[in-house]
């Protein structure tokens, strides 16, 4: 079962970057890694730098968004802080969005929805 939800949340991660890199952002990281956990993926959108948590879920189970809880959001915010330090990227202007990956009971990709800045929910 493990391999099977790490397969899917890949699959999510690759549409979900692809998504992004087709609207414009450039991509930074992907899987990034340090002490404090990882980054699915960090991005660029202009002058922003934008980490992106990618949420793959099936259809018919918990909503990608709603796992995004208050002590999710605040790991996120460590990590981009340390992203940022190691990157020397202090100054530039960052913000933490999430996409949710739906897949249909086929496994076959049904939506993707992004919610910027979710360090504001």
């Amino acid at each position: 079962m493990a391999d099977g939800r790490l397969t899917l949340g890949k699959r999510g991660e690759q549409i979900a970057r692809d998504h992004l890199l087709r609207t414009g952002y450039t991509l930074l990281a992907h899987n990034w890694r340090c002490p404090l956990g990882e980054l699915d993926l960090v991005m660029r959108q202009g002058e922003t730098v934008v980490i992106i948590e990618v949420r793959t879920r099936r259809a018919g189970t918990e909503a990608g968004f709603a796992s995004v809880d208050a002590r999710k959001q605040a790991k996120l915010a460590r990590l981009a802080q340390a992203f940022m330090s190691a990157r020397e990227l202090d100054d530039a202007p960052c913000r933490v969005d999430v996409v949710a990956v739906t897949f249909n009971a086929d496994g076959i990709h049904g939506t993707l929805s992004h919610a910027e800045d979710v360090l504001v929910w």
